[in-house]
């Protein structure tokens, strides 16, 4: 039996909205000592939705330059100051995804991109038309405040930086203080 209030209708009007399929990947940005639980939401979104999980990581050490052929290449921004181990942090990140991932079901995989977070994440959700980026929050402290002023939070930049929706993930947020009964 049919019930009218469950039946779709077509959308009519001016103002009508016809909902699409997702099918683009979640891309999640990932940074090293990352809490786990930034790649737990952005798995359980892309088997929600049934899409490819991007984990990419930004070595902020490099910038990206155009070669004469058409060309990108990553390129130190100190050839004397490179951390000479960033390809094993880069390794170590891939290895935590892939234990944490593996055997789940969820297609993935793993990038490394150069420059600077934001605008690196937003150039890889264009060329791969991502749904979603997917990108955790700070841990606290002061080494953290610092870096945000320095450089800004990630969220924030994206979010003005380009048209698709940023899910942050809190990883440390502030615990409520109850008041204190009597007072």
């Amino acid at each position: 039996m049919n019930d009218p209030a469950k039946e779709t209708r077509p959308a009519t009007g001016s103002t009508a909205y016809v909902p699409r399929k997702i099918t683009g990947p979640v891309l999640m940005g990932v940074v090293p000592g990352q809490p786990l639980a930034v790649a737990h939401r952005a798995a359980e979104l892309a088997y929600s939705l049934n899409v490819e999980l991007i984990c990419a990581y930004v070595d902020v050490t490099t910038y990206l330059a155009e070669e004469p052929d058409g060309r990108v290449e990553a390129l130190p921004i100190d050839p004397d100051g490179v951390d000479d181990d960033i390809e094993g942090i880069s390794a170590g990140i891939a290895e935590r995804l892939q234990e944490a991932l593996d055997g789940t079901g969820i297609r993935w995989s793993f990038v490394k991109l150069g420059g600077e977070p934001a605008r690196a994440l937003g150039r890889l959700a264009e060329t791969t038309d991502a749904s979603v980026i997917v990108v955790g929050t700070r841990e606290r402290g002061l080494g953290a405040r610092f870096e945000e002023l320095l450089v800004g939070s990630v969220a924030v930049h994206l979010t003005h930086r380009q048209h698709r929706p940023v899910l942050v993930v809190p990883l440390a947020p502030h615990a409520r203080q109850r008041p204190q009964e009597g007072h």
